[in-house]
């Protein structure tokens, strides 16, 4: 029995144990029951201290969270408080930024307009800007016409002074003629530093070329086909004239589409190489018209001198036709009327071949050339329509050559003709002239036999 209580208590203790925190169990373990005994009250003890402090705890927590409640609660209160107020001063916020708003649309209406405008005007300058000339003097001057292009707020003074600015400027320098040190690219691509002269916003000239300015790159660039000779008579001296003195220019006041379509004229030879064959037949044979016509000149000129010559001399001289006929007459003189003048006849008219003699040349080259330039006008519409049979009418360039033919050949054939049909005329009218010379003087001739033999 005693061995059975014993196990009792044991265990009891056991389980009064395993109810016990951690100290317990750190305790040294006991030797006797007293021992354990006295472990467990011990620990019963401190445990209920243990208890009592966290119920005090809970107590004084407990409390500490009402207060913390009601100052919460408080604070709520204050906060609602202050959100009618903030909810009070936005609304009445909302209605004077209303106001304030209607009063700047009032204020701000006609700069609305000003804003309006200024964008317009820009996007116009800076166009103006950005193809003129004077950017390549001057680079980097449209980035002022560019923000105010693309600006989404009312420009600034100082922006607007910019723009004042910048349309003075062109306006300045449209009328100076300045020099200045630059680099352009020459016409086989390669880059040189050179004066250049600049027109105003029309023209800029290196020597005697004219050069384009290229917008994209902001470079000058020596035109690869110049305009006629005399245009660049003016432009070298204008390069090359003293600084006060005044030369003649031509300028573009298209600032550049003229000069364009100028330096695409096709040149006299461009305009021979159009003709094609008929063009060069008609070119030779004009060129041997007027060869003719200046032998004929020369000759019916020097005839004429010595026919005049001869009619102040009283001696016949064989060097011209007017000495030939009156020596016929003095070795016929001693013969009657009628045969005399067979004879002067005669002579007469062995001279007049001389004085007519390509007179009929001229004329039939006059007439064959426009029937030349008709012939390479039939030609060239022939080509022009092969190429609308082969490629359609959608593209004139395919069309140009033969149509460049058709003109070209009409206009060298009447150019050809119609000097030659007038200097045929003077032609004919001056060995005419010389032939009724003859025809006089031999009718004198002849009346004057007539009262001798009377």
């Amino acid at each position: 029995m005693k061995l059975m209580s014993n196990s009792l208590i044991v265990l009891g203790l056991s389980l009064g144990m395993m109810a016990f925190t951690a100290p317990v169990m750190a305790q040294d373990e006991a030797s006797t029951l007293d021992e354990l005994l006295q472990q467990v009250r011990e620990a019963r003890t401190e445990a209920d201290r243990r208890y009592r402090e966290r119920e005090q705890r809970f107590i004084e927590q407990r409390d500490q969270q009402e207060d913390r409640l009601q100052e919460a609660r408080d604070r709520h209160a204050e906060e609602e408080e202050r959100q009618e107020r903030l909810s009070e001063a936005f609304e009445d916020n909302e209605q004077e930024l209303s106001e304030l708003n209607d009063r700047l649309q009032v204020r701000m209406g006609n700069l609305g307009e000003l804003f309006g405008v200024v964008r317009q005007v820009s996007g116009d300058a800076q166009g103006i800007v950005r193809n003129s000339i004077v950017s390549a003097q001057f680079p980097d001057r449209g980035d002022t016409v560019a923000r105010l292009s693309e600006a989404r707020a009312l420009p600034s003074i100082d922006q607007l002074e910019q723009l004042w600015f910048l349309f003075q400027e062109e306006m300045t320098e449209s009328g100076k003629v300045v020099r200045y040190p630059t680099s352009i690219v020459r016409a086989d691509g390669t880059r040189e530093d050179v004066d250049v002269v600049r027109v105003g916003v029309f023209n800029t000239i290196y020597d005697d070329l004219f050069l384009r300015y290229l917008p994209e790159t902001g470079q000058l660039v020596e035109l690869g086909r110049q305009p006629a000779g005399r245009y660049r008579n003016m432009a070298s001296g204008l390069y090359n004239a003293e600084e006060g003195t005044i030369n003649s220019m031509a300028v573009d006041p298209s600032r550049g589409s003229l000069l364009a379509l100028l330096i695409q004229t096709p040149s006299l030879g461009e305009r021979i190489q159009d003709g094609g064959v008929p063009g060069y037949i008609i070119l030779a044979l004009g060129l041997i018209g007027v060869l003719l016509v200046i032998e004929r000149l020369i000759f019916l000129t020097l005839a004429g001198q010595r026919i005049k010559a001869q009619i102040g001399a009283g001696k016949p001289n064989p060097n011209n036709a007017l000495g030939r006929v009156m020596g016929a007459y003095a070795e016929n003189k001693d013969d009657d009327v009628e045969t005399l003048e067979l004879k002067i006849d005669e002579a007469i008219l062995k001279e007049t071949p001389a004085l007519e003699a390509r007179l009929g040349a001229i004329k039939i080259i006059a007439a064959v050339a426009p029937l030349l330039g008709l012939l390479g006008t039939v030609i060239g519409m022939i080509r022009t329509f092969q190429m609308i049979t082969l490629f359609g009418a959608g593209d004139p360039q395919l069309m140009a050559d033969g149509i460049s033919q058709a003109l070209m050949t009409t206009a060298m054939g009447l150019s050809v003709a119609i000097p030659l049909v007038l200097l045929h005329a003077v032609v004919a009218a001056q060995s005419k002239r010389l032939v009724q010379i003859l025809e006089e003087q031999s009718t004198g001739i002849i009346a004057t036999h007539a009262d001798k033999l009377k």
